[in-house]
């Protein structure tokens, strides 16, 4: 991969992909430390006490970090990779997958939303899981020009199977952690989040576990 002051070249959707946000980087050391009372200094990269000052001007870029993200997210994702590829699917099919799931109704504007995408590339990946029976699409009860979506059994099911492999992942990442941290994971990725979409993301994620806690 070739680096330039130009923006890079990334796949369609990739660059708000859901999923990129979805592994970390704390520390390559087998050592534990309490989370909440550190930060990262963008200088080397290194742990520094809280309440430090901001990186100074000029000072070298979080490599370890950014780059540590970049790798996690690639083996994140590679798990699923090798499942979609048996079906003929993507990680556009997966996103879909995911989603579609996680919030049974959803609404095909809402998933755009989500994934901010566009139509035009939705379209080709949920035709396709449609017309192979893994998702269906039904019109709103109160507005017909709505589309809700939903998983049927076998996509439920593919759903399920790529949720597992990737929990496989991060419950081995986080053994190692030490106590607290799921927690100082979570609010690792919260904070990197937009500030104006963080809350919202939020809510749809404790909307979601509220929607499969049984009843």
């Amino acid at each position: 991969m070739r680096f330039s002051d130009q923006r890079l070249t990334v796949p369609e959707g990739s660059e708000h992909d859901p999923f990129v946000k979805a592994c970390f980087g704390v520390t390559i050391k087998q050592k534990y430390v309490n989370m909440a009372d550190i930060i990262f200094s963008r200088d080397n990269g290194t742990a520094s006490p809280a309440g430090t000052d901001e990186r100074p001007a000029g000072a070298e870029p979080a490599w370890d970090v950014i780059e540590l993200l970049f790798f996690a997210y690639r083996d994140f994702v590679s798990d699923p990779d090798h499942v979609l590829e048996k079906f003929g699917f993507g990680r556009a099919h997966h996103r879909v997958l995911h989603f579609v799931n996680r919030n049974p109704g959803m609404k095909v504007a809402d998933l755009l939303e989500t994934l901010r995408i566009t139509k035009q590339s939705l379209g080709r990946v949920l035709k396709q899981l449609v017309d192979e029976g893994y998702v269906l699409q039904k019109e709103g009860p109160d507005d017909r020009r709505h589309r809700l979506l939903f998983v049927t059994p076998k996509g439920e099911q593919l759903a399920m199977k790529l949720a597992g492999l990737q929990t496989e992942r991060i419950t081995r990442a986080l053994a190692g952690l030490g106590p607290n941290a799921h927690e100082a994971a979570r609010a690792f990725l919260a904070a990197m989040v937009d500030d104006e979409s963080r809350e919202g993301v939020l809510r749809f994620i404790a909307r979601a576990d509220r929607a499969r806690r049984p009843r």
